[in-house]
């Protein structure tokens, strides 16, 4: 009878280990943070483990691509010019030491244009051992060290150093440490974490924003950023109406009230999920009508819808050619084509591919469009080639029931025909009229070419199915195109600009299949779930990822350039 009872007890407590494991390994990252920061916490990043994000990132492909021999000997003298490269990763070998946790940087409140910081992270070992690195951080940060004092709240001490508005006032709570601009904030996080503060619906964990946000994200990720949006363009509205002339305010921007981002590692990938609070913008799902016209040598496939009504603001939003365009759509405009015209001639959902055939020197890049009402498509396509370029004279011929539109060029480098092809179920605009042509006839007859394609089925189920947008990008493809293309002209650039060889070794260059091995394709997609949109990203590295990665480097040249002058 013992015995029977010590076995329903040790089957009780085996039970109420498993529960708990379970509910621990279900509570969100953020929790532990967000009932720490006050409701009027308008930015946050949060990095929930810093040693185990850094080791699932040794784990990824982008890492391994960066450790390979031939890699690391290429880089060595590009990255060597990089400014204090030796001392990021000090502070990045010091932090591991910490086993920081929930580290986190928050912008609490904005007042007066002036926003309120407040940090901080759970640390591993003694207070006496984290100060050694944090103290070496503070010294950095402040400007005038030498100013320094201490303020006693309840059982805390809390250092202030620096004179304002240059001043951080820091404290540790047992295993936290924490700093702030801001002393009242610093005051208010301690109350909260020392549960003097009562109020839980006083914190950002509770912000309807906030909770509508975080739904969408993982329960488990590498890093999380937040933005209240509303609140910063309402902070911002006043610098807006002087830059801004009267009513050239961006609707959609103003409507967005929150975003929410986070980044994960997935067997090897990296995968981001983004989330934009705003209502939605058009009720047409997304098809990928034009997928059909992919082949095995499509490195690139992208498909949305675009909303003609929102056309006259198309400058406003961002986009690298977004004057080009709004040019292209006034002009457009002044030869008699409506919004009612887009809709009528075509089904709005805008289709592009790029292929890159091995025996071919450039890709070749199109866009597509599925064609409604023929009368009304050829109209806009007739309006379409004085806008496009009012002073340029273009051809029309037709050729199996299909009319082509081309420009010619004046002689270059890189000589383009811009084409546009019109049939009855179908209109094509590219660069050049042989890849327009060759893609008309390839859209009379099925094709399995991308569909059937391993990579790229792999690829579309590792995220969800698009509503809005999906992108696809085969980046071994494109990398061994770009060699292939590149390789010899840089060479010859090195052999003719020896100055080249200060920042590369373009003798050392990989193999593309060194590198190729370790790249995957990269799939975007994007939906809407009830009250935003959805953006999901997987590869080797993610496109908002490849987009820094490209970015960063050119600025940093851009600079040192202007610099040399």
């Amino acid at each position: 009878m013992k015995r029977l009872g010590l076995l329903i007890l040790l089957a009780a407590v085996a039970a109420g280990g498993v529960v708990y494991t379970v509910r621990h390994a279900q509570t969100p990252s953020h929790t532990n943070v967000t009932v720490l920061l006050p409701r009027t916490t308008v930015g946050l990043v949060h990095l929930p483990d810093f040693n185990r994000s850094r080791e699932d990132w040794r784990q990824t492909d982008i890492c391994k691509l960066y450790q390979e021999s031939a890699v690391q000997d290429f880089l060595n003298r590009p990255l060597s010019k990089l400014p204090q490269r030796d001392t990021a990763a000090e502070t990045a070998s010091e932090f591991e030491r910490l086993g920081p946790k929930d580290a986190f940087v928050a912008v609490t409140s904005i007042e007066d244009n002036s926003p309120h910081f407040a940090g901080g992270f759970r640390f591993h070992g003694s207070e006496a051992d984290a100060e050694k690195i944090v103290g070496k951080w503070r010294a950095q940060i402040v400007r005038n060290a030498s100013s320094r004092e201490t303020v006693d709240y309840e059982a805390h001490k809390i250092d202030i150093v620096g004179a304002a508005p240059n001043q951080i006032a820091t404290v540790y709570d047992g295993q936290w440490f924490f700093a702030s601009n801001d002393l009242a904030e610093l005051k208010a996080i301690l109350d909260r974490i020392d549960q003097r503060a009562k109020d839980p619906q006083a914190t950002l964990s509770a912000e309807e924003k906030f909770r509508a946000a975080i739904v969408h994200m993982p329960t488990n990720y590498a890093l999380l950023f937040y933005v209240q949006a509303r609140a910063v363009a309402e902070k911002l509205k006043a610098l807006r109406n002087v830059i801004d002339e009267p009513g050239n305010q961006n609707d959609i921007v103003n409507q967005v009230q929150s975003i929410c981002g986070a980044t994960r590692f997935d067997s090897g990938k990296m995968r981001d999920v983004l989330f934009v609070g705003i209502p939605q913008l058009r009720e047409q799902k997304l098809k990928r009508s034009s997928l059909d016209l992919g082949t095995p040598e499509t490195f690139l496939y992208l498909a949305t819808l675009i909303n003609p009504d929102r056309f006259s603001g198309i400058s406003q939003a961002g986009l690298p050619t977004g004057n080009w365009l709004q040019k292209v759509f006034d002009a457009a405009a002044r030869a008699g084509v409506t919004v009612d015209d887009w809709k009528g001639a075509f089904d709005l959902e805008i289709g592009s591919l790029a292929d890159w055939r091995q025996d071919s020197r450039w890709p070749s890049i199109i866009a597509t469009m599925r064609v409604k009402d023929s009368a009304r498509a050829n109209k806009l396509a007739e309006a379409l080639t004085h806008a496009i370029d009012e002073d340029a004279k273009w051809s029309k011929t037709e050729k199996d029931g299909v009319a082509y539109f081309s420009m010619q060029t004046p002689a270059a480098l890189l000589a383009i025909t811009p084409t546009i092809a019109l049939s009855n179920q179908l209109m094509i605009v590219g660069l050049d009229s042989a890849s327009v042509e060759t893609t008309m006839k390839r859209s009379a007859n099925s094709s399995t070419g991308l569909t059937s394609s391993s990579s790229y089925k792999s690829a579309a189920r590792a995220v969800q199915a698009p509503t809005d947008a999906f992108i696809y990008l085969d980046t071994a493809l494109l990398y061994s195109r770009l060699d292939a293309a590149l390789r010899p002209m840089l060479l010859m650039s090195a052999a003719f600009m020896p100055a080249i060889s200060d920042y590369v070794d373009v003798g050392k260059i990989p193999s593309p299949e060194i590198v190729a091995k370790h790249l995957s394709p990269i799939v975007s997609s994007q939906r809407y779930e009830g009250d935003g949109y959805v953006t999901e990203s997987v590869g080797p590295v993610t496109l908002s990822e490849a987009a820094i990665a490209i970015g960063l480097p050119a600025i940093f040249l851009g600079t040192e350039a202007k610099h040399s002058r």
